[in-house]
């Protein structure tokens, strides 16, 4: 009786120490998360409440908060044929990026490869396209696509009898040529990605599936690749939810013509809400626009990402 007695205390006194200690460390992580959640409440989680408020009014965004019209915005959204041919280009982009964008990037990643002599400067100049601004890269391309210059003057010496084409301003090649302008802008990320997703695979494993036989075409598909597929995953996230906001490259090329060939979710927002002072409907357009992405987000991580975070070797 005495043992026990004399134990109980010790336990107790063991128990309340570990149940400080814990409170410490979460009261430590609180204190580092709260700079960080104020921040994303600031400019994510506010500006979303006071979107979806704004879209319930019919607003210039100079008077009163009088016109309510409920979900008559949200609904006109979704009913308007020109927004629906404007995600439709969005879902375009995102099917050419996923098509050609990135297996060209990786094709170009396994084609360096580790061993290749001057990989680092490959490096550089794929990726170099992708530090300069949407703006700048707008402008110059915007030169190159000019009647009078760039792609046509080389075509006109290339080709004989050649027909200088307004690139921009046709309906059936707009599309085509942006998508030209966002590959080369942005299949350098993508290569640095598998880059270094190729640095992480070990060689140990390639090298023994070439003792067994293996050719080289037969490694990269039965074992790199495989290993590859967090990063790839990965890749094919971050360009569809790009694929999905593209404004500043388009808008500074086309604006979104001609006849709204190359109109976008975002830049059929920006002329509502900013050019035509449509302040609620375009509040309304960049609430659907978030849905869409968060939508999209939350379906892909939740059925294709799920297993990086269950188990990443696979």
């Amino acid at each position: 009786m005495r043992t026990i007695a004399a134990t109980r205390p010790v336990t107790g006194t063991r128990l309340a120490g570990r149940q400080r200690r814990d409170y410490r460390r979460m009261a430590t992580i609180l204190v580092f998360l709260l700079p960080a959640v104020a921040v994303y409440a600031l400019f994510v989680i506010y500006p979303l409440i006071q979107a979806s408020f704004y879209g319930l009014f019919k607003w210039n965004g100079l008077g009163p908060l009088d016109d309510y019209v409920g979900l008559d915005n949200f609904s006109q959204v979704l009913r308007d044929e020109v927004f629906r041919r404007a995600l439709w280009h969005n879902l375009v982009i995102l099917g050419l990026s996923l098509i050609i964008q990135l297996p060209l990037a990786l094709g170009l990643a396994l084609a360096l490869g580790r061993q290749m002599r001057g990989r680092a400067f490959f490096r550089t100049v794929f990726f170099l396209p992708f530090v300069l601004s949407e703006v700048v890269t707008g402008v110059v391309w915007s030169f190159l696509y000019h009647p009078d210059s760039g792609i046509n003057n080389l075509f006109s010496a290339m080709i004989p009898d050649y027909e200088r084409h307004g690139w921009l301003g046709d309906t059936r090649t707009v599309l085509p040529a942006l998508f030209v302008v966002i590959t080369w802008k942005y299949i350098g990320f993508h290569f640095v990605l598998y880059v270094a997703g190729l640095q992480n695979i070990p060689r140990d494993l390639e090298e023994a599936a070439q003792i067994d036989g293996a050719s080289p075409l037969r490694v990269v598909r039965d074992v790199t690749i495989p290993l590859l597929g967090p990063t790839i995953r990965l890749s094919i996230f971050l360009s569809a939810l790009g694929s999905l906001q593209y404004f500043d490259l388009v808008w500074v090329m086309t604006t979104g013509g001609p006849v709204g060939a190359s109109e976008t979710m975002a830049t059929y927002m920006y002329k509502f809400g900013f050019q035509r002072f449509a302040l609620g409907y375009g509040s309304a357009v960049s609430v659907v626009i978030f849905v869409i992405c968060f939508g999209f987000a939350l379906a892909y991580q939740g059925l294709v990402m799920r297993r990086d975070y269950v188990n990443p070797i696979n």
